[in-house]
């Protein structure tokens, strides 16, 4: 089946397939006719709330059915869903509601105290909970459950957006990636045209949903087990052992896990004694992975087909894969790199002039494919620095060898990427520097033996100033989220810089990241 628009799924396997489970939530399970009935209740509520095309609609909770329901719905009214991510502290909820513009938004009671901080800098028109109704608040159920079943759907263009997903910046504001449904079919169709087995989906598999669905390995797996007509098992959040569990119990077939996560999952003793043998296929990404973790993890998972996945949040998800082909369990040189670009895709290595690099030489790493983004959300200054001529400079330094394979070296942004979050040093060093006694900042990724990289602070005091690390790391907790904080910070007598006055991040990261074949993790 090809699908023209996001908001098609549960409608056509309501009519195909209408008892196939198509989520399954602990102990509660939901067939597609019930699920596309929730979707069209779900419009109706949308649509008497006054949402319509265009209108920004929020989600900020733990992965949860009704957040699945509620991007369908969202879909099929020409709305836009604005995921948020639940461990930001209410300042940085406040700007990406007011940045979103968001109308309506839905949230778990657990976060009502960071959302009601956030709203109180934004408008929003309607705050919904995920949970039962609270004293105050109305259950998303009961919401939709006081409107009858409204079948129309929005006549979204190829070209509408239909999701906006916030992604960390590198001046300290998050930047709200605007997929559209173009972008995302087009991701979730480039396996198929690779013609190998792995790709394949049938109405017998069953995926694990345990990314968060702010993020796009959330969100655009379980968009991959809808248009499928699969089964998506969705986990609140991605604990180890109840991924591990889940794989066992729910016989699930095809999975999608960062490089910390799998790392965890193979250090845990759960592994080792539960039946993992229905997943065929491992699709891992977010972050480079150390070639040991992924040994481990193809020992742990013998009878699973592994795929590497390169991408980013502004190309909908995978736009370079590493086929299972190029996997060996005693590990090669391939499985140190990313793979090579879906059909239809393009990449480049560019230097800093734009110009192109010939195969073994290091530079920017540029994407042209139908799955890049249409642009960032009221921001077209990014959005130029962003994509020129068609093509998405990534911000990630790397080559290609001969055959066309990618391989990661660097980056040309600072991001550092911890758990496959995605943090920029800026604004970490915009909260550092907010503090009294802070004279001087620069903020770096050092390698992590869990996380892959981990947040360093390097700072220089105020003359006659006293500070400890802990006061310093205490005070960023109330400006940004936990997993920016430094995890360490140390005390020097000043920056290097260059003629121009710039930091000299590279110079600050080498005796960290010397003598490994790639400057990040």
């Amino acid at each position: 089946m090809i699908f023209e628009r996001i908001g098609d799924f549960t409608q056509h396997w309501a009519a195909h397939t209408p008892e196939r489970t198509a989520l399954v939530f602990g102990a509660e399970r939901t067939s597609y006719r019930a699920l596309h009935e929730a979707v069209l209740r779900t419009a109706a509520a949308l649509r008497a709330a006054g949402i319509g095309p265009g209108d920004r609609v929020g989600h900020m909770g733990l992965n949860h059915p009704d957040a699945v329901v509620l991007m369908q719905a969202s879909a099929r009214v020409g709305a836009v869903l604005a995921p948020i991510n639940w461990r930001l502290v209410a300042g940085e909820v406040a700007y990406i509601l007011k940045d979103a513009g968001v109308r309506l938004l839905l949230a778990d009671s657990a976060f009502l105290p960071v959302v009601e901080a956030a709203a109180a800098e934004a408008a929003i028109g309607r705050i919904l909970l995920t949970d039962p109704d609270g004293p105050d608040r109305l259950g998303f159920r009961s919401w939709i459950g006081a409107h009858a079943p409204d079948e129309r759907a929005h006549p979204a263009e190829a070209d509408d957006v239909v999701l906006q997903l916030y992604t960390s910046g590198t001046t300290g504001f998050p930047k709200g990636a605007l997929l559209t449904h173009r972008s995302l079919l087009g991701t979730i169709g480039k396996g198929a045209l690779t013609g190998e087995d792995w790709s394949r989906w049938d109405e017998a598999d069953v995926a694990l949903v345990a990314m968060p669905l702010f993020h796009i390995g959330g969100t655009g797996w379980a968009l991959h087990a809808l248009e499928a007509g699969a089964t998506a098992v969705i986990l609140a959040r991605p604990d180890v052992e109840a991924i591990i569990r889940t794989i066992a119990a729910e016989r699930v077939t095809k999975a999608f896990a960062v490089p910390a996560v799998l790392n965890m999952i193979i250090q845990h003793p759960a592994s080792r004694e539960a039946d993992l043998s229905s997943l065929t296929e491992l699709l891992y990404g977010a972050s480079p992975i150390p070639l040991e973790v992924l040994k481990g993890a193809m020992a742990t998972f013998r009878n699973a087909r592994f795929i590497q996945c390169y991408g980013a949040t502004e190309t909908s998800g995978t736009v370079v894969y590493l086929p299972p082909d190029d996997h060996d369990p005693a590990g090669n040189a391939r499985m140190r790199g990313c793979g090579r670009p879906f059909p239809g895709n393009e990449v480049r290595i560019v230097d800093s002039d734009g110009r192109d690099l010939p195969p073994g030489e290091v530079g920017e790493i540029a994407v042209r494919s139908v799955s890049v983004m249409k642009a960032y959300h009221n921001n077209p200054e990014a959005t130029a620095k962003a994509i020129r001529d068609g093509w998405y400079f990534t911000g990630d330094a790397g080559w290609m060898d001969a055959d066309g394979y990618l391989y990661i070296h660097d980056r040309v942004k600072d991001m550092i990427v911890s758990g496959a979050e995605n943090i920029y040093p800026a604004e970490v060093e915009n909260a550092l520097a907010a503090h009294p006694a802070v004279g001087d900042v620069a903020v770096i990724g050092v390698p992590d033996a869990t996380w892959g990289e981990a947040v360093k602070a390097i700072v220089v005091l105020k003359a006659g100033a006293t500070a400890t690390a802990e006061e310093l790391i205490a005070h960023c907790r109330r400006h940004i989220a936990g997993y920016k904080c430094p995890k360490s910070v140390d005390f020097v007598a000043e920056l290097p810089r260059n003629p121009s006055g710039k930091i000299l991040k590279k110079e600050l990261r080498k005796p960290w990241w010397e003598g490994r074949d790639r400057q990040v993790a």
